[in-house]
């Protein structure tokens, strides 16, 4: 066992450190009847974990097209995203992209969006069009990212199609 002084050197922190975490209930070292604080290695885990800066979050580009006629409009999102990131001084970690219908919340790339935005690894997803990311429920899915504080950004909240159009290019992909 540690010493406190003993043990915020072990640790590289400072003594009023170990107080503040014993305090905070992080690392609750044992105290004995003198009132002195004793550490084990065990607490030493804990210390390095509580002393690890987390990892850094990602900021991502989700774009969408119905069909693969579209492809061209596709790459056209993509490259418009992307001059707004270097605009706005967004560096871009991952670029995921999808062919099919809004509707259909199993494309491959949303999928693999998702699983990053729910294990905490994105700070930021840039859209072009609220509708490329989603048909419907789009506050559903801006509300589980509010949650995971992932922030979503609309480069555009006009759209180029009218409501109606895009529905009939999307059924028609069902």
């Amino acid at each position: 066992m540690y010493s406190i002084g003993k043990f915020s050197k072990k640790l590289g922190v400072t003594i009023q450190t170990l107080r503040n975490w014993d305090k905070e209930g992080k690392l609750c070292p044992i105290k004995l009847d003198s009132g002195h604080r004793r550490y084990t290695d065990e607490h030493f885990i804990i210390a390095s974990n509580l002393l690890q800066k987390p990892l850094p979050r990602k900021t991502i580009v989700y774009a969408r097209v119905s069909s693969n006629k579209q492809k061209n409009e596709l790459e056209h999102q993509l490259e418009n995203i992307k001059q707004f990131c270097i605009a706005k001084g967004y560096v871009i970690d991952e670029i995921f992209s999808d062919i099919g219908s809004a509707l259909n919340y199993n494309r491959p790339n949303f999928q693999k969006m998702w699983d990053l935005i729910l294990s905490n690894q994105v700070e930021r997803v840039i859209i072009a069009y609220k509708d490329r990311f989603v048909r419907f429920g789009y506050d559903f899915f801006e509300s589980i990212c509010k949650k995971y504080n992932v922030e979503i950004i609309v480069m555009n909240n006009t759209e180029e199609k009218t409501y109606e159009q895009e529905m009939v290019e999307d059924l028609m992909t069902i």
